[in-house]
């Protein structure tokens, strides 16, 4: 059965990150991904090529624009994550491919955004998260910020936004709207994915610092601890059944000193007193001990050991694809499930395929290679 986004065409100018991540994800769904690569390219990680095919352009030449600019007429939308100002330089901004593709969604990923102070500068997602004031408050008190692999700005405020607002656009395209341009900026995303934080800043229930506040590590009930192997467990007992149930199982139910959840005056010596609980036992004995119990305890797991859980197994969460552990595709679509994911081919693997099928004959195909516009 078709994906939800089949009869989609994408046409995503290759990059790092993010700007594959939405490619990723749109192709997952079902939508047709091109993707243009640089002659002699080599993909990143794979999951994040999948299931797309690639042609090879180099853009430097402008035979290979102009193959580009044609393909880029067929398609629904586009994706590049270039820094502002590339993409209109070699004659394939906005204005130009909409001019000649009204319909055209035109999806722009970047770190600080297509215009402000720093649009033109260099960053990487722990930069935008940092600007954006999320970093500011992950890792423990009195140490340096940690950065959290670069999840919140390439993926989660980066490729994800991306992919939410390509999809947006392309509906409003359906329902009778022009194309347009779609600006998506980690920095924006990042601050996005902290509404919640910002909504108990304006109330006056936020504390500025690494580990200051309940969901950053203050808490004792919401928080990773060692254990006497050197693993770890989370703690998540937010409600007061659930903390119920994690006191009963380390041996303090009843006890004076934890009778009092929400006293923030009592946590630091309640962290304390459960750090050194934690550490008699082993985190696969504590997982052990709190199965099918509402603690809320569960193992830290490494990646390899996630792929093998149960409950991931059970639910498909993760795919062999092309001999590799990759996340399967998500969400999950009732009627319009998508696809198993396939590993990327060889960069250029689908150039003459794709150009023959916008009316380049053999004789252009070979005109083109003797430009080196194409492999």
């Amino acid at each position: 059965m078709p994906g939800a986004l089949d009869g989609l065409r994408i046409v995503e100018f290759a990059g790092i990150g993010p700007g594959p991540f939405t490619g990723m994800m749109l192709a997952d769904h079902g939508a047709e991904v091109i993707r243009i690569d640089r002659p002699g390219a080599s993909f990143g990680p794979a999951a994040l090529a999948r299931s797309r095919r690639s042609i090879a352009l180099d853009l430097k030449q402008p035979e290979g624009v102009a193959v580009a600019r044609a393909l880029c007429g067929t398609a629904d939308g586009l994706i590049e994550g270039y820094r502002p100002g590339v993409m209109e330089r070699l004659g394939l901004g906005p204005d130009a491919l909409l001019a000649g593709n009204p319909k055209l969604v035109y999806g722009r990923m970047t770190g600080w955004g297509q215009h402000g102070p720093l649009a033109d500068l260099p960053g990487h997602d722990i930069n935008y998260i940092a600007v954006a004031g999320v970093l500011e408050g992950i890792g423990r008190p009195g140490a340096p910020p940690v950065a959290p692999a670069n999840y919140v700005g390439d993926f989660g405020g980066g490729g994800m936004l991306l992919a939410f607002g390509m999809v947006a656009a392309l509906l409003a395209v359906q329902r009778g709207a022009a194309g347009q341009v779609v600006d998506a900026a980690m920095t924006d995303g990042a601050a996005l994915l902290a509404a919640m934080s910002w909504g108990f800043r304006g109330a006056g229930m936020w504390r500025d610092g690494a580990g200051a506040n309940l969901l950053s590590g203050a808490a004792p009930f919401y928080r990773s601890y060692g254990c006497s192997d050197g693993r770890f467990v989370a703690v998540g007992a937010i409600e007061p059944p659930f903390y119920a149930a994690l006191l009963d199982g380390l041996g303090l139910a009843g006890d004076p000193d934890f009778a009092q959840q929400m006293d923030v005056a009592r946590w630091p010596a309640q962290s304390a007193r459960l750090e050194t609980i934690f550490a008699t036992r082993s985190r696969d004995e504590w997982a052990e001990a709190f199965a099918g119990t509402q603690a809320c305890v569960s193992p830290v797991l490494t990646m390899g050991e996630a792929a093998a859980h149960p409950h991931n197994r059970a639910r498909g969460t993760f795919d062999e694809v092309g001999g590799s552990i990759e996340p399967a595709p998500a969400p999950r679509f009732s009627r319009t499930p998508a696809a198993a994911p396939t590993s990327p081919g060889a960069v250029g693997v689908d150039t003459d395929t794709v150009l023959g099928a916008l009316g380049y004959d053999d004789e252009k195909l070979a005109a083109l290679r003797a430009s080196g516009a194409i492999q």
